[in-house]
């Protein structure tokens, strides 16, 4: 090989160094947290014995992990129950928010008449609204499930209203040019271009859906072996079980991190193709 093919191969420095820099970063993206959590679990443990604190009041790490092994059986059928909630629901709201926000894209009329009433169920608590739905509906599993779409619903109206409102000018003036109507403006333009925005609000609703479902549960007071995550930590905190309680809790923060992964992972394969924003990720 001559010295020419050589030097083709090597890198200059300000390329070698953005390479290294990357490389680094990707690393750390996951090291950094894992350490500190590491660091974070070390210390709950310390402070724990330091202070002879009883494990009814703070159990140490371990004694909770314990405790998930034990009782393993029943806080992960509570959790499947809280799952079906949180996954209806996310799938009602998906169905809604899209066929809403297709809606108000075709008719500005309709946008601005039905759009202030979304705006009115995100903003009012849903502990305000249930003793409503309380009245209104007696199986409680419909009861659960209303109160988690009402809090997943808005970002995907708002964020896929957005996106289909969010439409390059230009394009809609070649596709109008050219005889396109608006269904068809809709599905080869206007839905392409809202993709990223419902995607964005898919990875908000998701988390969203489970903490309405928790949050239902709660003020619903929903008891009994067929009960979510939330009865076990109700349960836990009147028994002063503070090991299990710290269990469901920790079942419901994981959980939530799958959900975030999972739907973030979604959107990278839907979008890694031909969107700026997982372009940059596969460089």
């Amino acid at each position: 090989m001559t010295a020419i093919d050589q030097s083709s191969l090597t890198l200059d420095p300000e390329e070698a160094g953005r390479v290294r820099q990357e490389r680094l970063e990707r690393i750390g993206r996951w090291v950094l947290p894992l350490a500190i959590m590491i660091l974070a679990i070390w210390f709950w443990d310390r402070v724990c014995v330091w202070n002879e604190i009883p494990k009814y009041i703070l159990p140490r790490p371990g004694v909770v992990l314990q405790t998930l092994y034990d009782d393993a059986g029943l806080l992960f059928s509570s959790l499947l129950v809280t799952l079906r909630i949180t996954f209806l629901s996310l799938l009602l709201a998906v169905i809604g928010g899209v066929g809403l926000a297709v809606l108000f894209a075709q008719s500005k009329w309709v946008e601005m008449s039905f759009f202030p009433f979304a705006i009115v169920l995100q903003v009012t608590p849903i502990v305000a609204i249930f003793p409503l739905i309380n009245i209104y509906v007696n199986n409680q599993t419909v009861k659960l499930l209303l109160c988690a779409w009402i809090v997943a619903f808005f970002p995907i109206l708002s964020n896929t209203t957005l996106g289909l409102n969010s439409v390059d000018r230009n394009l809609r003036d070649m596709f109008k040019l050219n005889g396109a109507t608006h269904w068809q403006q809709l599905r080869y333009l206007r839905l392409p271009a809202a993709m990223p925005y419902f995607l964005g609000g898919l990875k908000i609703a998701g988390g969203l859906s489970l903490i309405g479902a928790v949050v239902a549960e709660f003020v619903a007071g929903a008891q009994g072996q067929s009960s979510g995550l939330a009865s076990r930590i109700i349960e836990a905190g009147y028994r002063l079980n503070a090991p299990r309680l710290f269990a469901a809790l920790i079942l419901i923060s994981l959980t939530g991190i799958l959900i975030f992964l999972v739907l973030s992972l979604v959107s990278h394969l839907i979008l890694r193709r031909w969107h700026e924003s997982a372009l940059k990720q596969e460089r």
